[in-house]
């Protein structure tokens, strides 16, 4: 009887419970997955609103106009190249560490967020001006990806701009 007994439990083993494990493995493997790529977004995001702080900090080179900042001295224009590269850096991480070509809907929301703030950024005249200097040594894709949010952008202001017939 006993035989019996362990030969029924382990085909119950076999046939529930290592399915059930290896389910809750991978559901916790996919939480903690999860808890990460939101860390990680908690983290960029800290690191952006620390970033606009000390833009905050720097009223006199006017970062968030959308119109180029007109005569800056040699001061203003270092700390203000210095300012942009840490943004460019800043959303290249995002880029490195959030973006990917086939994302699911919290990773696309999530990236999406990054992407709204490289959209108004790229709306500014002097980012967009030292956006090539800003650019080199940085990840090719990042670059590239960049600079078509750059185009996209002069696209829709262009498009905005135009007279409509009939207006």
């Amino acid at each position: 009887m006993a035989v019996e007994m362990w030969e029924l439990l382990s085909y119950v083993v076999t046939v529930i419970g290592l399915p059930l494990a290896i389910f809750v493995f991978l559901f916790e493997q996919r939480k903690e997955r999860d808890n990460e790529e939101s860390e990680v977004y908690q983290s960029l995001s800290d690191n952006y609103q620390n970033f606009l702080k000390t833009a905050l900090d720097n009223p006199d080179l006017r970062l968030f106009s959308a119109n180029k900042t007109p005569d800056l001295s040699d001061e203003q224009k270092e700390r203000m190249l210095i300012l942009l590269s840490m943004l460019v850096s800043l959303f290249e991480r995002a880029y490195l560490l959030l973006y990917e070509d086939d994302m699911s809907p919290a990773q696309l929301r999530r990236w999406k967020s990054w992407e709204d703030y490289m959209r108004e950024w790229c709306r500014r005249e002097d980012f967009v001006r030292t956006l090539p200097q800003l650019l080199e040594g940085e990840d090719p894709e990042f670059a590239q990806y960049l600079l078509q949010v750059v185009n996209r952008e002069i696209q829709t202001t262009q498009s905005k701009s135009m007279p409509r017939d009939g207006a």
